[in-house]
């Protein structure tokens, strides 16, 4: 029979699907009055943080709820979720791992664990959860598109296109699912599939994220065809939406290309100090440059693991310096790097990326966005080393221009619009500039290009900058079982093709303009 505890529960259970947070918090007390060690009350308590945004103290109740059950692994897999909303990945991994230990009691745990898994960088370790989910919970597509997504990364296509063609049974609304299919082979819609995107796309009342999530699934797919101008008449379309929604201007970016030159002089760059570590290897360039292709090479070497692309060091400089504001990067963090202690920074970097790294003498991180913070990571980790991706500019301009990007993820919303594009890699070109001539032995530009017309002298020329000795085992890249997490996740599980080294001559009508704005830099080769 039940307690009146029990049923003040269920009805908080209730309060919460409901989103009547003010009864929700008043059945809780109740509970709580009589029973002070009641670990659900407190555990909807931390959800109802939660919702409103209140992650830190919603972990803070968590971790009472876990001391009087620390065998629920939906109490650490919300805990996961709220550290990940905190940017403190490691610590959420950890929960991660504690809760799939523990009895995992339905399918929204098993996909709330993957998730948080996902995010911080244990791809392989996700596929089991969101499998465990989709077995208990068959009816939800969102469980099927996770899974998907997990499938990709580690490299299991044929299966990730199954969970991805599953979501669509389920629900064919679903945007994301049809441009993350549009990705694993060539032209994989059929001809209903591609007329359901047409009317989809034809539709004025159609939301500006999945407008761009439809066009780009019918462009990859006509471009596959063939027919580079349908193809990019699509890619215009979804991007036009999309940019008519947001509020970007080119030359918020600028500012922070002017205000890292300003900070990072050469006499800040060979100041000295920093944390005495040798293990980061960071990886940088625009996307869609090359970047995962050198991370795969140089992966394959036996020292080295691949961490991902890590936003550990933006975040560790950004809790250093104190700034406001709610971006990580941004013209004022940057400007607060010269007035702080860097090594400190070096030591929490390091820090926050364990557990994951620390069993190889030496690890990557590859997010492209690093290169802003080039100047500080030659201050704060001396002994670290940076690899710069540089490919033609029209190539570039034209491969992100036509990357769909996460649409949360602002730091990318130049592109949206093809002249902004080509503004951001200006800016971008000026700047590897100033890290070439302020930042000494740390850095090394690769050419893609390079890359693919001689592998082997390249590879010698990066393991020597990195001070790793040769291994062939680098040649084999395509053959690394590593997870890819990034938009190249289906082609650097290839041999090396040159198919997309001057890629941009099939497009030459319709980059016009931007051989125009560009001038000489145009031919830069």
């Amino acid at each position: 029979m039940s307690t009146e505890h029990d049923v003040k529960l269920r009805q908080a259970e209730q309060a919460l699907a409901a989103r009547d947070y003010r009864r929700l918090h008043t059945l809780c007390t109740e509970v709580l009055q009589r029973n002070p060690r009641s670990a659900h009350a407190l555990f909807l308590l931390a959800l109802l943080a939660a919702e409103h945004q209140n992650h830190a103290k919603a972990v803070e109740v968590l971790d009472r709820a876990l001391s009087l059950a620390p065998d629920r692994a939906d109490y650490h897999a919300q805990k996961g979720r709220c550290l990940l909303a905190l940017s403190r990945p490691r610590e959420a991994l950890e929960a991660a791992r504690l809760g799939m230990q523990a009895k995992v009691d339905g399918a929204w745990t098993w996909d709330t664990l993957g998730v948080v898994l996902t995010r911080a960088g244990a791809h392989a370790e996700a596929v089991p959860a969101f499998r465990r989910a989709v077995e208990l919970e068959p009816g939800k597509p969102a469980y099927f598109y996770n899974l998907g997504a997990a499938l990709q990364f580690i490299g299991e296509f044929g299966d990730a296109e199954s969970a991805y063609r599953s979501a669509l049974t389920l629900d064919p609304e679903q945007p994301r699912v049809w441009s993350a299919l549009a990705q694993l082979r060539k032209a994989p819609f059929s001809e209903a599939e591609v007329e359901w995107l047409r009317q989809r796309i034809a539709q004025s009342t159609t939301d500006a994220d999945a407008q761009l999530h439809w066009c780009h699934a019918l462009a990859k797919q006509r471009e596959d065809q063939g027919n580079q101008s349908e193809a990019w008449r699509l890619l215009g379309l979804g991007k036009a939406a999309k940019r008519a929604s947001l509020d970007y201007r080119f030359a918020d970016d600028a500012r922070l290309f002017e205000r890292v030159t300003e900070v990072c002089t050469r006499p800040f760059c060979e100041a000295g100090g920093g944390h005495a570590s040798d293990e980061p290897i960071f990886i940088v360039g625009m996307p869609r440059t090359g970047t995962t292709l050198v991370e795969r090479i140089l992966s394959s070497h036996p020292q080295v693991y691949a961490a991902g692309e890590l936003s550990h060091f933006s975040l560790a400089l950004k809790r250093v310096t104190r700034t406001h504001g709610a971006r990580v990067l941004d013209a004022d963090t940057l400007a607060a790097a010269a007035d702080v202690d860097l090594a400190e920074v070096g030591r929490m970097y390091l820090d926050s990326t364990r557990p994951r790294t620390g069993h190889t003498p030496r690890f990557i991180d590859k997010m492209p966005l690093n290169f802003f913070y080039a100047g500080i990571i030659r201050r704060a980790l001396p002994g670290a080393r940076i690899l710069c991706l540089k490919r033609h500019p029209l190539d570039t301009i034209v491969s992100n221009y036509r990357q769909l990007f996460a649409t949360g993820f602002a730091y990318y919303n130049y592109a949206y619009d093809l002249l902004d594009t080509a503004r951001y890699w200006q800016a971008f070109d000026g700047l590897c500039r100033h890290w070439s001539q302020t930042l000494g032995e740390a850095w090394l530009e690769v050419r893609y290009e390079q890359v693919v017309d001689d592998l082997e002298a390249q590879a010698r020329r990066i393991l020597s900058h990195c001070g790793l000795p040769w291994d062939p085992t680098v040649l084999e890249f395509h053959r690394n079982q590593a997870p890819v997490a990034t938009a190249s996740s289906v082609q650097v599980r290839q041999p090396l093709y040159r198919s997309s080294v001057a890629r941009w001559r099939r497009l030459e009508a319709e980059l016009a303009p931007v051989i125009d704005m560009l001038g000489a830099d145009a031919d830069l080769g």
